[in-house]
């Protein structure tokens, strides 16, 4: 049994391009975004992968990144679950500030804790401890048990939402995963044991 589960963080969007907080703000991808997605597709095919349900947030980033890669892959007719569980860090007042403006009004060390400390929340908004607490559980509900009867998994998300999910994989405390740096479009791929532990990660180069 293969116990197949890949992440793939969305191509690069509109805001990523313009240093923007983006957060729940619902923004397309770029052109370098959609090419992003259909390489990551290419790459996953290349390896021989397929899959048998996708996941993804209710962002039109994410969404778009999984149909792009599907046609890649050729697999644009397998199920797809849209659910907003897998949405980005709620970034509250700072969505749709210019990083830049962001510091020259709160300071930069202010700006640095909310953006790198695992659970202080901008104002209105969610920290990484806050995100985790909503993505963890539907993992465990949703996602991990058709991995574990077999199912082969693709998730495309958000750097923050899949920083939870790849805090519990690979094992890393609070610190450690607040400086991990997912890179847009490079999917990672997990094999499961049948504990739910990690038998062997990859990631595909960018």
């Amino acid at each position: 049994m293969d116990r197949l589960l890949v992440l793939a963080r969305h191509g690069q969007s509109e805001w990523n391009l313009k240093n923007l907080f983006t957060g729940w703000k619902d923004v397309a991808l770029t052109e370098v975004g959609i090419a992003e997605a259909r390489a990551a597709g290419r790459k996953l095919k290349a390896q021989g992968l397929a899959f048998d349900i996708g996941f993804t947030s209710a962002l039109k980033r994410a969404q778009d990144t999984m149909t792009l890669m599907l046609e890649e892959m050729g697999l644009s007719g397998i199920p797809v679950i849209e659910d907003a569980a897998l949405n980005e860090r709620d970034y509250g007042e700072l969505s749709g500030l210019n990083k830049d403006d962001a510091r020259k009004r709160w300071s930069d060390a202010q700006v640095h804790i909310w953006r790198r400390s695992y659970d202080v929340a901008p104002p209105g908004g969610e920290s990484l401890r806050d995100t985790a607490a909503r993505v963890l559980p539907y993992y465990i509900q949703e996602i991990l048990p058709r991995v574990l009867r077999g199912q082969r998994v693709l998730v495309t998300a958000h750097g923050n939402s899949l920083r939870a999910l790849v805090m519990v994989l690979d094992r890393l405390g609070p610190k450690e995963i607040i400086a991990r740096e997912l890179a847009t479009g490079v999917p990672m791929i997990y094999r499961l044991n049948a504990d739910a532990t990690v038998a062997e990660r990859q990631d595909v180069a960018a």
